[in-house]
């Protein structure tokens, strides 16, 4: 069983046991998380439905930041460059269960 969730802008497709790295969150590591934004749960047999109430749950497992990515301006014959770096913040988060009407799924 999985669920397609919506958490920082993005969508991520989950199951029990993953481990996924979303947008900064505000939780210390150990920490609860709930997402409520569930948009799609698979069933049994293929089945994928949307949920009319489901929640997905997870634990806060280290807060960190990514690779740096290099951003590069240029302008040919005019002499001009600029390099500049970025590295996003992020949340690791493991996915403990998903409920959808009451029936629960664990890790």
């Amino acid at each position: 069983m999985y669920a397609v969730i919506r958490a920082g802008g993005k969508q991520y497709r989950v199951a029990p046991g993953d481990v996924i790295e979303i947008e900064k969150l505000e939780q210390a590591g150990g920490d609860k998380v709930q997402f409520d934004q569930v948009l799609a749960v698979s069933g049994k047999e293929g089945e994928v439905a949307k949920p009319s109430k489901a929640l997905v749950t997870g634990e806060v497992v280290e807060q960190g930041r990514g690779d740096k990515v290099l951003v590069f301006h240029y302008k040919r014959k005019k002499q001009y460059k600029k390099l500049n770096g970025h590295r996003q913040p992020y949340t690791a988060v493991k996915i403990t269960g998903i409920s959808v009407n009451g029936q629960e799924l664990k890790a």
